[in-house]
């Protein structure tokens, strides 16, 4: 009896140490280009940035539904890519100028959101 206790331990432990390796099909720029929009501060209507900030460039992001089945297009998606194109200008904040969502079907979307703004750096506090 202890000899098939002492063999199966050690089957168990030797199973333990195999060089075991993990392969992913998530690419780490593709996680960091998803999640630089989250970089970039939200600024909409009288809440503005206090202090100075320079002005990077205006910014748009478009929401499509692009068949029936679709999600509809929302202003949240359309805010998201703006705010990916303000990261992309090099920018830390946008200031939201006019989101409007369009329900009649027009350049291949049967409703479409789009936010306009302005990409925009401010001092960082570190």
């Amino acid at each position: 009896m202890k000899i098939i206790f002492s063999s199966a331990l050690v089957l168990l432990l030797s199973a333990c140490a195999s060089d075991y390796s993990f392969n992913s099909n998530l690419d780490g720029e593709a996680i960091n280009d998803y999640f630089k929009a989250s970089d970039v501060v939200l600024y909409e209507g009288d809440a503005l940035p206090k202090g100075h900030y320079e002005l990077k460039g205006l910014v748009q992001g478009e929401s499509c539904q692009a068949d029936l089945n679709g999600a509809p297009a929302s202003l949240a998606d359309a805010r998201t890519e703006a705010r990916r194109n303000a990261a992309d200008k090099g920018a830390n904040g946008i200031v939201i100028k006019q989101c409007v969502i369009f329900e009649e079907a027009a350049q291949g979307c049967i409703s479409r959101a789009l936010c306009v703004g302005q990409a925009i750096k401010t001092a960082t506090i570190k």
